[in-house]
């Protein structure tokens, strides 16, 4: 029979071919999805490390692997090669010096037992396990997001994540791919109500990168959302758990029961003493109570105030009036999305979630140019950005917005240049 013009031309062509990849296993599309994305981004490093000119690490235009292993990842090999400093360092002027303990221990001992394992260099193993981490939190997150919508959806869900402006940054040795790995998987138990089987991962969580403040003060305000449905007002009739197209989870399940409510306490009470371990094995090495919290602020060169740098990059920025005000209407602005159709959709679990992480960075973080990689954790909210329109046009322009901050974000972050002081600002 002659094949129809349609099927003839290149679109036909390419019909077949994405009606064909529908129909693999979901595994595979989401492997496919992120290490399309990562060579997108591997392809843009290239390029920016061609233009690279003198800095601290290597001679100017180096090759990618070096290129990708600047910033904090020299920190991370510092503490896979040689451990943490049992007495905090001083700097001339008798304060803390920067040092390994700002860089929590999991990813960096991983990548060393890795490179025990396979004789790759410490440098090589970190990259490796950074990309191994990655490609399974893309997984992971691709099956927290199928708990909520379909097939199609979470896969553009993921497209989101895997290419998100600062989604290069899990292609590099730092901790981000490690801790998004676990932290997608203790969101997805917890949206499960496996609260037992998830403390192991929250407790390895913990000490992959500072989540667990937040994930703590989640799992303690979920705790108090559940006994208040259950004991604070009338339950409604029971009904057979059912999970809408584009709906929550939470919305369709029952109210949990007393074993539940007990796992979820168990929960909260090994996430705190998770956000607690590291400071205080800081403080136990060192033996200064205070060690990881003064080693954290000599990046930003003060004592630690919470919401005060906040208020004073605002002004820095907006000047004095303004700047008194721009916290005040970013938290404002964050409340609304919060509140929006497509959040709302999420279910409880994942927007406390973004609330309490978001709270976290307003009372602890100093704002500045490594703010954009510190929004990776707010993963969730891919899933609400493919929620706000099925439009191809849409969805499309989204993910070539997002490759060309890309574009910036390594061009300006990733790439060292010097300012005018000395010195360059962070990814």
């Amino acid at each position: 029979m002659t094949q129809s013009l349609e099927t003839r031309t290149p679109k036909g062509r390419l019909g077949r071919v994405a009606a064909h990849a529908a129909s693999w296993p979901w595994w595979v599309q989401v492997a496919l999805v992120y290490i399309a994305s990562r060579l997108v981004s591997a392809c843009i490093f290239m390029a920016a490390a061609l233009q690279q000119g003198v800095n601290p690490w290597f001679p100017p235009a180096p090759d990618y692997w070096n290129f990708i292993t600047i910033w904090d990842g020299r920190w991370y090999a510092e503490a896979a090669n040689n451990g943490y400093p049992s007495v905090l360092p001083l700097n001339a002027s008798g304060n803390v010096a920067e040092n390994s303990w700002a860089f929590y221990a999991l990813f960096p001992y991983l990548g060393r037992a890795l490179g025990a394992l396979t004789g790759l260099a410490t440098l090589p193993a970190l990259t490796a396990l950074a990309m191994a981490a990655g490609l399974g939190a893309a997984m992971v997150a691709y099956k927290l997001f199928r708990d909520y919508t379909g097939r199609r959806t979470a896969l553009w869900a993921v497209v989101f994540f895997s290419t998100f402006p600062v989604s290069p940054v899990l292609q590099v040795p730092y901790a981000e791919s490690l801790n998004l790995l676990l932290l997608a998987g203790s969101l997805l138990l917890v949206v499960r109500r496996k609260y037992l089987a998830a403390t192991p991962v929250v407790l390895l969580m913990c000490l992959s990168r500072p989540t667990g403040v937040p994930f703590a003060a989640m799992t303690g305000l979920l705790l108090l959302h559940h006994l208040w449905k259950r004991f604070g007002r009338s339950p409604g009739p029971a009904t057979a758990p059912t999970v809408p197209a584009a709906g929550s989870v939470d919305t369709a399940l029952s109210a949990p029961t007393p074993r539940e409510l007990a796992s979820l306490g168990a929960l909260v009470v090994v996430s705190a003493a998770g956000a607690l371990a590291w400071p205080a094995i800081a403080w136990a090495v060192t033996g200064d109570p205070l060690a990881y919290t003064k080693t954290e602020t000599v990046w930003r060169g003060d004592d630690l105030v919470p919401f005060k740098p906040w208020f004073d990059t605002g002004q820095m920025l907006f000047g004095p009036v303004l700047g008194i005000m721009a916290p005040f209407v970013f938290v404002g602005l964050f409340a609304m999305l919060m509140f929006s159709k497509p959040v709302r959709a999420l279910g409880t679990e994942l927007r406390l979630w973004c609330t309490c992480y978001m709270g976290y960075l307003l009372v602890f973080l100093h704002p500045q140019t490594s703010t954009f990689r510190m929004l990776l954790p707010l993963f969730p909210l891919a899933l609400s950005a493919a929620w706000l329109s099925r439009s191809k046009a849409y969805r499309g322009t989204v993910v070539v917005m997002f490759v060309l901050l890309q574009i910036v974000w390594i061009v300006w972050l990733w790439a060292w240049a010097p300012l005018p002081g000395g010195g360059d600002y962070p990814p």
